[in-house]
């Protein structure tokens, strides 16, 4: 996802058009290259006939579907004179003396950056020769992000995400508050408070916050420690998760802004709050590294973690 950001940024910058596709049915597009056989559907088995189907394309449930389908769409675009990025084996990028072109894609669905509508229609036509897919038109809506675009730049945003998190979790009526976790705050692995009777539950409601750090990077901290504890979280730790939904509640539709009269600066910061861990009394060492200047708000990737 952060090739996903990165890219979005530069398209702000030099007033890039921005696409997408989605193929229909993409691992049924995925080629077998070793013998795999399945038992007969439901409907056709018969108990007392043996017989097995083997595959000849790759079908929805085989652990090779993924990576099939990706070797078959990737090498397409090879041939189409694309080359695939080393930092990020997703995005493919191709130059002409008038064109740039760049494909990023995320299993179907797929986002194409270029300075011409010219390029753009080209990589939708060779697809539409290649596999059956579907224009979407103009990128509003990728994997739960919301896409806005005006002069100013591209707005990033998650607040249908956000309000969903909020539903599920009972917390569409809860009392907002102002930021979400105290600086002050110490949390522990063994805490006094008592263990959860459904440890599940908060591990799928980080997992899902976690998501949402994408666009809201000034969760990032919060998350990333209660993330620590979910091998064995207590009451204290769900009550400060329930904290950051409050949160949430009061600002749902923030997001990034990726301006597009901004200049290119790369920066990182760290820092270490020595002996911060209070259950190993190790170091607790925070980065963050941004690009791009922003008004609002910054794309930031913030890790911490115990040394």
């Amino acid at each position: 996802m952060t090739t996903v950001r990165v890219l979005l940024t530069i398209a702000a910058v030099n007033n890039w058009h921005l696409h997408q596709l989605d193929v229909n049915n993409a691992f049924l597009h995925g080629d077998l290259h070793e013998k795999v056989y399945m038992q007969l559907p439901p409907g056709y088995f018969n108990p007392n006939d043996p017989w097995v189907c083997k595959l000849k394309k790759s079908i929805y449930g085989l652990k090779q579907a993924s990576r099939q389908w990706f070797s078959k769409l990737s090498t397409s675009l090879l041939h189409f004179r694309f080359l695939q990025a080393k930092s990020d084996s997703n995005l493919f990028i191709r130059k002409t003396p008038n064109d740039f072109i760049a494909v990023l894609i995320h299993v179907d669905d797929i986002i194409i950056a270029s300075n011409t509508f010219t390029a753009i229609n080209k990589v939708k036509q060779f697809h539409h020769t290649t596999f059956p897919i579907k224009d979407l038109g103009k990128l509003k809506y990728f994997l739960g992000i919301e896409v806005a675009r005006s002069a100013k730049g591209i707005v990033l945003c998650q607040r249908k995400y956000a309000l969903d998190i909020l539903a599920d979790s009972g917390f569409s009526g809860a009392k907002p508050v102002s930021f979400p976790m105290e600086s002050i705050l110490k949390l522990s692995a063994h805490d006094a408070s008592p263990s959860l009777s459904d440890p599940a539950s908060y591990r799928r409601l980080i997992g899902r916050l976690l998501y949402l750090t994408l666009t809201r990077p000034n969760l990032s901290y919060a998350i990333q420690t209660l993330s620590q504890f979910m091998s064995n979280p207590h009451t204290m730790h769900l009550q400060a998760a329930e904290r950051v939904l409050r949160y949430l509640k009061a600002t749902p539709g923030q997001g990034l802004l990726l301006k597009a009269d901004s200049t290119f600066h790369l920066k990182a910061y760290s820092d270490s709050d020595w002996g911060g861990c209070i259950d190993t009394r190790r170091s607790v060492t925070g980065y963050l590294v941004f690009s791009w200047r922003f008004t609002h708000l910054l794309e930031i990737q913030e890790t911490t973690y115990c040394q």
